[in-house]
């Protein structure tokens, strides 16, 4: 990933470059988050590890980021003699889109409020060189 803005504008980004520039999500994310969008059906951690070709434990803490980052959801499916499993499938496209949206606002407000915070510490100092010099 590039290490400063002017070089993120210069490179060639696709749309699932958002997954990792959003969030810091990993190449195996990015892999686990495609085998979801992939299937028809929701699937299991072990489904997912199998699609990725992981180990399970490999593929869970690439689901909890998913999870945590909202770009997939968790269901509980209960089996008739009691017990449980869980399922995962992605979140509703427009929603990610939404909640990428508001997070790219709020970073530009507080990159707008920074550059002014930069523009009057340093026209201050400026005022203040120049009227030591006189």
């Amino acid at each position: 990933m590039p290490d400063s803005m002017s070089e993120q504008l210069r490179q060639d980004m696709e749309c699932e470059g958002l997954l990792e520039c959003f969030h810091g999500l990993k190449q195996l994310d990015k892999e686990c988050f495609q085998a979801l969008v992939e299937t028809e059906e929701p699937l299991t951690v072990d489904e997912i590890a199998e699609a990725v070709d992981r180990e399970r434990s490999t593929a869970y803490r690439a689901v909890q980021r998913l999870l945590q980052t909202g770009f997939i959801q968790k269901e509980q499916v209960n089996y008739e003699q009691g017990g449980y499993y869980h399922v995962y499938e992605p979140t509703d496209p427009s929603k990610i889109a939404d909640d990428m949206q508001r997070m790219l606002n709020d970073w530009y407000a507080k990159m707008g409020q920074l550059i002014g915070e930069f523009e009057t510490k340093y026209e201050q100092q400026d005022a203040a060189s120049a009227s030591a010099e006189s």
